[in-house]
């Protein structure tokens, strides 16, 4: 997973000259649950076809050129990446809104994590 190897396919898109931004989320492990509990470990699992449902209905929003996500699955350790969102777009006020809907929903409806 790599953010500018994202930014560079956005940027390789025929209609990229619409673009007037790009935002990323880059979600990493961390050491403690929400309620301060030491993480050794997390176990992560993705639902491959929500994931793809919810970037397509992404996609389709006003002002959006590109919606790319990647979600790593497997055992993950502090500090590792979890998931990479990148949302292009022509103004904030339509890309901001996608990235934070996009993030969330993934988190809701597509990501399992198990701490261990």
């Amino acid at each position: 997973m790599s953010l500018v190897d994202m930014m560079n396919k956005i940027k390789t898109r025929p209609d990229f000259h619409k673009a007037g931004m790009i935002l990323f989320h880059n979600g990493v492990m961390r050491s403690s649950s929400r309620d301060g509990k030491p993480v050794n470990e997390l176990i992560v699992t993705c639902d491959m076809n929500k994931l793809d449902k919810i970037v397509s209905r992404m996609k389709k929003r006003t002002g959006i050129i590109e919606v790319l996500c990647e979600v790593k699955e497997g055992t993950l350790h502090a500090g590792d990446d979890i998931m990479l969102v990148a949302v292009a777009g022509d103004f904030r006020e339509n890309v901001f809104p996608v990235l934070m809907d996009t993030v969330d929903m993934i988190k809701k409806d597509v990501i399992r994590e198990m701490e261990m």
